[in-house]
């Protein structure tokens, strides 16, 4: 009885592995958001690059890596399948918990995987079926919520503002995560950061001094040095 129930799991997460396999090889050729006569102005995606993609299933099952891009304005996934060319599929998600962006080395800084999951903190519910970017996670969980939305062009009619390319523009926030679990809005700036985590306050101050941060990777960096991750 125990052979046969071990064999039976075993085609029950075959047929399933095979069905994640199938979801990546599936799906219909993607529309990418198009504009008037003149175009559009903006990206719609988290990074305009195809960028290998580590994916994670709600039943864990592995998956081998694909070229992926995450459109913030639709709220999907894209995927390029080795196989396919330069056709890019809408990836059917509703079984992805999160993936991992692989950054390659470049002139801005070294190789790097880039972790984004599903939002489910979200102080608004509509927003936990999106993905957000784990920038630094620590004691302390800091978030990059992709913000985009697309401003029609307006150049007919006499009152127009001839403006004549559709417009997308970028909104990204920021959360800062407590131990406790509180989700606080920040800027990425020191008396932010100092007032959303007063126990790294004074070690905040050092490392802004030494590191001057700019951008999110180097505030990242900064929260690396003085809120280290827990040992497992």
């Amino acid at each position: 009885m125990l052979v046969t129930a071990v064999s039976a799991q075993a085609q029950t997460d075959g047929v399933a592995a095979q069905a994640n396999l199938s979801a990546l090889a599936a799906g219909s050729p993607a529309l990418i958001p198009k504009g008037e006569t003149y175009g559009v102005k903006g990206s719609p995606y988290a990074d305009n690059r195809w960028l290998p993609a580590q994916i994670k299933l709600a039943n864990s099952l592995p998956l081998a890596p694909v070229p992926l891009k995450y459109d913030v304005l639709e709220h999907r996934l894209l995927m390029r399948p080795l196989s396919r060319g330069n056709d890019s599929l809408l990836l059917d998600d509703r079984q992805v918990v999160s993936f991992v962006l692989l950054e390659p080395l470049s002139a801005l800084g070294p190789a790097r995987p880039r972790l984004f999951r599903r939002f489910l903190e979200a102080p608004n519910e509509r927003q936990r079926q999106d993905y957000v970017e784990v920038l630094h996670q620590g004691q302390h969980t800091l978030l990059k919520y992709y913000v985009k939305s697309m401003k029609k062009a307006d150049y007919q009619g006499a009152y127009s503002n001839d403006q004549r390319y559709d417009v997308i523009d970028d909104k990204s926030v920021y959360y800062l995560r407590s131990p406790l679990g509180s989700l606080q809005l920040v800027k990425l700036g020191l008396k932010p950061l100092q007032a959303a985590a007063p126990a790294l306050a004074d070690a905040l101050k050092t490392a802004v001094a030494t590191q001057r941060p700019k951008t999110d990777a180097d505030w990242a960096a900064v929260l690396r040095a003085v809120d280290p991750a827990p040992a497992k």
